[in-house]
């Protein structure tokens, strides 16, 4: 099995990279806080991987942080979330955010998570809650750059990708702008966004 992957960033989008490792390029799934942390094409990156093999097909999935992809191998573990709703999952809140609202049981929190209903988040509850007990969290930040209206329009774009209805994603995009006195790069836009739609 893939462990990790060490390689060019050859092509990035909020939920998927192609990483050139010794001329052989891997497609990765990646939350959207992975996206984050990514660099600009070309750079040279290290993800850690977890490798779902299927019948018909091998998926990789990606992650920065150890945290992560423990998050990520918990929540999978559970009965009905395989891995792209695991990723949509850990893209839906920053991943403390995430360990925190399953803690303290915040299930309307949950909720608010595109494909995530009632039933499934209670699930998380139940099934993580002193899983997840163990787990160290650490929040990150990225280093902002000026942003334009393509990258506004990118940002809406991506959070509809997410599963948001383009009202939401538009007002939020919105709320973000007005609110910002600094000029956003598009992840921290897209991370703002994110936080706006889950209050």
């Amino acid at each position: 099995m893939i462990a990790n992957l060490s390689g060019k960033l050859l092509r990035k989008l909020p939920n998927q990279v192609v990483l050139d490792v010794h001329g052989v390029g891997y497609e990765v799934n990646i939350p959207i806080s992975t996206f984050y942390e990514l660099g600009e094409l070309g750079t040279g990156i290290e993800l850690l991987i977890h490798t779902h093999v299927r019948e018909d097909a091998i998926a990789l999935f990606g992650f920065k942080t150890p945290m992560e992809k423990q998050v990520f191998e918990r929540l999978i573990s559970i009965s009905g979330v395989g891995p792209k709703l695991g990723i949509t999952i850990l893209s839906g809140m920053p991943v403390e955010d995430l360990v925190s609202s399953i803690r303290q049981s915040n299930v309307s929190r949950l909720t608010s998570i595109p494909g995530i209903g009632k039933k499934t988040a209670e699930r998380l509850v139940v099934e993580l809650r002193d899983k997840l007990l163990q787990l160290s969290l650490s929040a990150e930040q990225s280093p902002p750059t000026p942003h334009t209206s393509q990258q506004q329009d990118d940002a809406i774009s991506a959070l509809l990708n997410l599963g948001y209805s383009k009202p939401s994603a538009e007002n939020a995009v919105h709320v973000v702008v007005s609110a910002s006195k600094a000029a956003l790069s598009f992840e921290e836009l897209l991370r703002k966004a994110l936080q706006q739609l889950s209050k």
